[in-house]
């Protein structure tokens, strides 16, 4: 697709990636020659059925896991001839990560699971704790700084993960199902989040299957039996911010 003059550099380039698991005497083929790039200000959702291969493309990009075959550049960097612990700093720095189910410490309280990334990043504690209130602060839950996810609601838990994905201000930040656990009014304040930050300049990519959530996104892909068979760019739904 033609490119969009009002976004960055490219942040995300991907030629011909292919991802085969093994299983037995059985190929299954997850990802089938995708090539794909992905501006600096982008916000896009990447849609497919169960089994289409949407997640296994977005944990590839995300760089926790490899391609079989193709190349992989992020922010510049060719990220198939890095070793382990290069991935890992060069995810801590550049990618920010949500997940469905939030990930966060159940003994821990907020302010201490938005630390974490600045804890592997080697900053000291006086720094962690200043960001990750700030970072908290930035997601709605500067009152909230002590409360474990127990004591939290599941949008307000979603909200902590957020913060914790941007203590390190990374280039871009990465979804996969953010709302799946969450019910219609929670989700459309979690994407007013998202949007919050999007404008402000995060690049996003978010995995999911439902259409109403898509549809705040500024670019779909579509993505069947490994293939990206739709790439399509639009005016983003204005997020209510009610929470």
């Amino acid at each position: 697709m033609t490119a969009d003059p009002s976004l960055g550099p490219p942040l995300v380039a991907a030629s011909d990636l292919t991802k085969v698991y093994v299983l037995g005497d059985t190929e299954l083929r997850a990802l089938d020659g995708v090539s794909l790039t992905v501006r600096e200000g982008d916000f896009v959702a990447i849609m497919g059925s169960s089994g289409s291969g949407k997640s296994t493309l977005m944990n590839v990009l995300g760089c926790l896991d490899r391609p079989t075959s193709g190349s992989y550049s992020l922010a510049g960097q060719e990220v198939s001839s890095l070793g382990r612990g290069q991935l890992a700093e060069l995810r801590n720095r550049t990618i920010g990560f949500v997940f469905q189910s939030f990930n966060l410490l159940a003994r821990t309280s907020a302010v201490e699971n938005v630390e974490l990334p600045l804890v592997y990043a080697g900053l000291g504690r006086s720094e962690r704790r200043e960001r990750a209130r700030a970072a908290l602060a930035r997601v709605g839950l500067g009152d909230r700084l002590d409360h474990r996810p127990s004591q939290l609601s599941g949008g307000q838990q979603q909200r902590v993960a957020i913060a914790r994905a941007i203590v390190n201000e990374p280039k871009i930040m990465f979804a996969d199902e953010p709302t799946g656990n969450l019910d219609t009014r929670t989700s459309v304040a979690i994407m007013a989040l998202f949007q919050d930050l999007w404008r402000a300049g995060l690049t996003i990519i978010f995995v999911t299957h439902e259409p109403d959530v898509a549809r705040y996104a500024s670019r779909i892909l579509v993505v069947r039996d490994g293939k990206i068979v739709s790439d399509t760019r639009q005016e983003p739904a204005v997020a209510e911010q009610a929470a």
